[in-house]
């Protein structure tokens, strides 16, 4: 397991997706996450059997930078609001987030959609997934939410 940044995930996501091989961020710099040493595999015992390497750093006017490469993904699933057959999407509030960075570092995507219509329904403007990244769309008209809650009294 690697220690990420959230800001730099979603950073290492996007250039995975278009295509650069890595970038310098200033995330990290001084922590474990730049110096290595963060334990990443346990041994039958309980002690660290693998520890992560030391990134390549560099300064740039002054300010050290630590060297994130892309990430570039077997397979990525995401779950969009609406979509066509051509794979354009569209997702509603959190979803947002991460679900277009995750699509376009995927080698293979695949999209589950909640409302699938026709191509050209969607307004080219309202798109935050485009076709061209999405290699499968699946419709799920009503998906499982399902949120446990905790009940402590009646």
């Amino acid at each position: 397991m690697e220690l990420t940044p959230q800001g730099t995930l979603a950073e290492r996501l996007r250039a995975g997706g278009m295509g650069i091989p890595a970038f310098y961020t200033p995330a990290g710099v001084g922590t474990q996450v730049a110096d290595g040493g963060l334990p990443w595999r346990y041994d039958a015992s309980g002690g660290v059997a693998v520890v992560s390497p030391a990134k390549e750093t560099r300064e740039f006017d002054g300010v050290t930078y630590v060297l994130e490469r892309g990430i570039r993904t077997d397979f990525a699933l995401v779950h969009a609001w609406q979509g066509d057959r051509h794979g354009n999407l569209m997702y509603r509030h959190a979803a947002a987030n991460f679900n277009p960075e995750c699509a376009s570092a995927g080698r293979i995507t695949i999209a589950e959609v909640e409302h699938l219509v026709e191509p050209g329904e969607i307004d080219p403007a309202t798109v935050h997934t485009p076709g061209v990244f999405v290699h499968r769309v699946v419709h799920v008209p009503n998906p499982a939410k399902k949120i446990e809650r905790e009940t402590v009294r009646q």
